[in-house]
């Protein structure tokens, strides 16, 4: 008879976690009102933690809601959060908020993707930068990562390339430490390695100008993109749920691209059908 391997003990599981978050067995004791001991105990295999401080541990070391349900499991307990698939009709009040959402944003581009940057929804704002791409990267399931950096994308569009690049790089790199995901992985290792052009052979590449030819105030690292000959400059701000009780939800980002400059405001306005 073969045995099989068991799951992954939630000790080594917890370690890990406490470890990327670079915490003390004493100090998560503390936020969990737990002790040292107790969480050594736990993590070497000689305790077992009950529901309720598995869920306390994860709190407070900030694990993902779908890395919470593999600790459950580890520690022999059922799945706590459900992952509903977003086309369920139990999620059509949260739908129709998202799209009312969208539409008020018009004519700023705005769009909502789950954990894989894979776009759940956009608006026409959105839908007109992207305007002309090909089908290859237009046809579902549609990646913002893809759309944006692919050479074929959005890329030769963008004046700031090489700036707006490593900032996506880096926000991905970020999401690795929350999330183990290898579809993630995956992407990034694809998008990382699209060639980019020779250091200063990007069109039009400049810091930003204002109408008067001054250099532009800059807040935040704006995108620059250009769009039927004309810059637009845009600040990106994501905004995710608070309390979600569902992976679904709680995988779901919203960006919302703001004009950063008065002539960028002007442009969308004008083309707005």
């Amino acid at each position: 008879m073969t045995a099989t391997a068991p799951d992954p003990a939630i000790g080594p599981l917890l370690r890990d976690w406490r470890r990327q978050r670079r915490v003390s067995q004493l100090e998560l004791a503390s936020r969990a009102d737990s002790s040292a001991r107790h969480i050594s105990f736990v993590e070497t295999g000689r305790a077992r933690p009950s529901e309720d401080m598995v869920l306390r541990l994860a709190e407070h070391l900030d694990v993902p809601m779908r890395e919470r349900n593999t600790l459950l499991l580890a520690a022999g307990y059922a799945p706590r959060f459900t992952e509903t698939a977003l086309d369920d009709p139990a999620m059509d009040a949260l739908r129709g908020g998202l799209s009312q959402l969208l539409q008020g944003y018009e004519p700023y581009p705005a769009l909502i993707v789950d954990g894989t940057y894979t776009v759940v929804a956009a608006n026409r704002g959105m839908a007109m930068l992207m305007d002309g791409l090909p089908e290859t990267l237009l046809a579902p399931p549609l990646n913002a990562m893809r759309i944006t950096l692919h050479p074929e994308g959005l890329a030769p569009r963008i004046r700031n390339l090489r700036e707006w690049r490593g900032h996506l790089l880096e926000q991905m790199e970020r999401q690795f430490a929350l999330n183990r995901s290898p579809a993630l992985r995956a992407l990034y290792d694809e998008v990382a390695g699209y060639p980019l052009p020779e250091p200063g052979s990007e069109d039009g590449e400049d810091p930003g100008m204002d109408p008067a030819g001054l250099p532009a105030p800059v807040f935040a690292l704006p995108m620059r993109i250009e769009h039927d000959g004309q810059v637009l400059s845009f600040l990106s701000s994501i905004a995710t749920f608070n309390t979600p009780m569902d992976v679904t939800v709680a995988e779901l980002a919203i960006e919302t691209l703001l004009p950063a400059d008065p002539a960028t405001v002007k442009y969308l306005t004008t083309h707005a059908s």
